[in-house]
């Protein structure tokens, strides 16, 4: 299987919803690695990591976001994986 990895920027009512957190566990579950973080800009990052059909399972998941948010629309860059990332954080 083919690994891969992007980076995301997602717009909308994402922060002050539990977005990061909803984030980690939903990478948890499907064994994504990377991070997420709240950017100054009110929108939130996310970079992550792992089979390239798994981490279009992930990409739907923050589509939809937790219960409270909005997703706007995000931006995504996909990327070579760097395999520098072990398990997925919240960073600040």
């Amino acid at each position: 299987m083919e690994n891969a990895a992007f980076t995301a920027k997602i717009f909308g009512l994402v922060q002050g919803v539990g977005f990061r957190y909803f984030t980690s566990r939903e990478a948890a579950a499907l064994c994504v690695c990377g991070y997420v973080k709240n950017l100054p800009d009110r929108t939130v990052e996310a970079h992550a990591e792992g089979n390239r059909q798994t981490l279009e399972q992930f990409l739907k998941a923050l589509h939809k976001g937790p219960l409270g948010s909005q997703v706007d629309n995000i931006d995504i860059e996909w990327q070579s994986p760097t395999n520098r990332y072990s398990d997925f954080r919240i960073t600040y």
